[in-house]
């Protein structure tokens, strides 16, 4: 949000004003945030009863915030004599120093009062703007501290404030009064620890505190997270930028799910969907193996273990399903939401199995393969006893939740987002296309690790004469020949939902469109209904719910470009995939580097410039992922067998690309590329030689 600074540490963040001040409404994500609930709406610091201004504000470390403060308005503190720093650093709680300077002449009387409330306001009660609260507020003032709590039957969330030097504590805040003389500092740190308490009174927080006891040792975590991660070498200043962006702010999203201790995982992103998704989870993993390699055995862990059990239809659980979402807060533990965990999605199951296959292939790790080999069989049986809904040899979906539950269970899961080309929204069951894509990725790949580690070849003969015959069919029922692409959808009686739309390029990633076809799709994506000049849309301009700033309707994001851009480098488009890399990347200096979830599909040589998506989350993992994804595919990096393959591709704007030092099981290798001037600017079909 404008004019907010945000300081993240996995789940745990706090959002300002640029003064450091939290003034929250019922429907902003202002405030301190922890375990999907607000533990602070209100943290107000006033001197002598004026509100402060900053001056200067330092957020380069996304766990940290200084703010240069002075009290009055901007007319007023041109002669100030008193100054103020607070310095804010958030871990599992949250600490903040407060220091005051005179700077006058005279010897000064202070009144220096904060102001503190909690609403205890779930993330869904903010997002849907649900103002009225169930439970229970309480308050206790203590000598030295105030503790305000919220309870509503088992559910019990808890914050305490304390400072270290002596204040008068109240009902609305706490208050120190000082006498400064000329020259002289006054300092003091501010403590808010918060708590998530069970019935038996245990802090289900005191895990994550556990795994990071001192504040102090974020920094060296963050250190040591940029050292382990190669070393990008370019003349592209925009890429470097955007790299250690990527990096930085994938270090910020790592958490320790409250119920899983011990390992961390990728957030999804910042404000909504700070905790574990199936889908955002696994695609971050995959676009960050060359990089990051050590998020991916606990998110494949984590999503075994939380893997269907039963057949639930509020929760929309069936035995093998990979989750879609885990929630803490309020409104999950009372399935006001049915987020604790919710599995409504179609495409996380197979994602599962990709990413398995993909991990053994960088990583050799032959032992985590046979550890989820049931989890993995499971996740592939739910594909056709479960997902199936109408008998065709298609993955379907429709809510079983109908009161809470999503309607779209695609990654494009806002409720209009699969439509007709004239604009008419289809009925249910839908089957998206390129959920089939994944399914057959999923079955090829998992014949591989059935035939090479489960000593099972029966297993793989049948995964591949299944994964055959959903390629003969999908390539049938999908495919538009008058158009030259595939459907976007299935509608519930097989007729082909008809939008032109960038899941086709995620069909070029699963490898399931016959080389014959791959230059007719290339050449849509890269056609200007759906290429903006900064990136694929995700709906092409001409469609009857087409809108710039739709949300899943003409928005342009970043994780859906790179797996586009991997498709295209697969069937040996290089000079495209890296016309999307490039675009993705201009694109990011104009976000400072960092890549949001979505920004505007407006033609760049309209705008001449990103559109803002007003509500796009930043940081966002797979936003973040997908510069990465993009330097591996202009690297064009490959695992085979025990080396890493390199066939560079780079677009016009990138002379020299270097990455070193990238971890594999072949132990540390680096990878060189040079544009080379007389390399043709389009390629024909057929599969790329350095790809699969």
């Amino acid at each position: 949000m404008p004019g907010t600074v945000s300081c993240i540490d996995g789940s745990t963040f706090i959002v300002s004003d640029s003064s450091g001040d939290v003034e929250s409404s019922p429907a902003t994500p202002v405030g301190l945030f922890a375990a999907d609930s607000r533990f602070l709406s209100r943290w107000v610091l006033t001197v002598n009863g004026e509100r402060l201004t900053a001056l200067s504000v330092d957020d380069s470390q996304y766990y940290e915030a200084a703010f240069f403060v002075v009290p009055g308005g901007q007319t007023d503190y041109v002669e100030a004599d008193v100054s103020a720093i607070r310095r804010r650093r958030i871990g599992p709680d949250l600490t903040e120093s407060l220091t005051l300077f005179n700077y006058g002449e005279k010897e000064m009387d202070l009144d220096v009062r904060l102001e503190v409330a909690a609403d205890f306001a779930d993330i869904f009660d903010i997002k849907f703007d649900v103002r009225q609260k169930a439970g229970s507020h309480y308050l206790h003032v203590g000598p030295d501290e105030l503790r305000l709590g919220y309870r509503r039957g088992t559910f019990q969330r808890e914050v305490s404030v304390s400072a270290s030097e002596p204040a008068d504590f109240d009902e609305g805040g706490l208050r120190f009064t000082l006498r400064l003389p000329p020259g002289a500092r006054w300092s003091t740190e501010l403590r808010v620890v918060m708590r998530a308490l069970r019935p038996d009174g245990v802090d289900l927080r005191a895990a994550v505190r556990a795994l990071r006891p001192d504040a102090a040792t974020l920094p060296t975590s963050v250190r040591e997270w940029l050292a382990q991660a190669p070393k990008l070498d370019t003349d592209s200043s925009a890429l470097q930028q955007v790299y250690h962006r990527s990096l930085v702010d994938l270090a910020a999203l790592r958490f320790a799910p409250l119920s899983l201790r011990g390992a961390t995982v990728p957030a999804a992103g910042l404000p909504w969907f700070m905790t574990l998704f199936g889908r955002d989870s696994l695609l971050t993993c995959l676009q960050t193996l060359p990089f990051t390699p050590s998020l991916t055995p606990p998110t494949l862990r984590i999503l075994a273990s939380l893997q269907g059990a039963r057949t639930d239809n509020v929760l929309e659980e069936d035995p093998g399903r990979i989750l879609h979402e885990l929630r803490y807060g309020e409104s999950a533990a009372f399935e006001e939401q049915p987020h604790s965990p919710y599995y409504g999605t179609v495409d996380a199951s197979p994602l599962f199995v990709v990413l398995l296959d993909e991990y053994e292939r960088w990583s050799g790790d032959a032992a985590l393969v046979m550890e989820l080999e049931q989890e993995a069989r499971a996740a592939l049986a739910w594909i056709d006893q479960y997902a199936d809904l109408t008998s065709t040899g298609y993955l379907w979906y429709e809510r079983r939740n109908r009161v809470t539950g999503l309607e779209n269970q695609c990654w494009k899961d806002s409720w209009d987002s699969i439509s007709y080309a004239d604009g008419r929204l289809p009925g249910f069951p839908r089957a998206t296309c390129e959920a089939q894509g994944y399914a057959y990725d999923a079955k090829i790949r998992a014949a591989r690790l059935a035939r090479t580690f489960w000593n099972d070849p029966a297993y793989a003969d049948r995964l591949e004469s299944e994964a055959a015959a959903l390629y003969e069919r999908f390539n049938r029922d999908f495919w538009l020949d008058d158009r030259g692409y595939y459907a976007l959808a299935l509608d519930r009686d097989g007729t082909p939902v008809d939008s032109l739309s960038s899941n086709i390029g995620h069909l070029l990633w699963s490898g399931i469109v016959p080389p014959e076809r791959a230059a007719r799709v290339a050449e849509h994506l890269m056609g200007p209904a759906l290429f903006s000049g900064w990136g694929v849309r995700t709906l092409a301009e001409g469609q009857g719910r087409y809108n710039p700033l739709g949300y899943h309707r003409g928005t342009v994001w970043p994780f859906d470009n790179s797996f586009i851009a991997w498709g295209l480098r697969r069937y040996g488009f290089a000079a495209e995939a890296g016309r999307i890399a490039e675009g993705i990347i201009d694109a990011a200096t104009y976000f400072q580097g960092r890549l949001p979830e979505a920004f505007g599909g407006f033609d760049r040589h309209t705008t001449r410039y990103p559109v803002r998506y007003p509500t796009a989350g930043s940081p966002q993992a797979w936003s973040s992922g997908a510069s990465l994804l993009l330097i591996r595919i202009m690297l064009g990096i490959e695992p085979h067998e025990d080396h890493l393959a390199v066939n560079p591709a780079l677009p016009p704007g990138f002379d020299r690309l270097a990455l070193l030092d990238i971890p594999g099981r072949w132990g540390m290798v680096d990878a060189f590329a040079r544009h080379r001037f007389d390399q043709p600017r389009t390629n024909g079909g057929g599969s790329d030689p350095g790809l699969p």
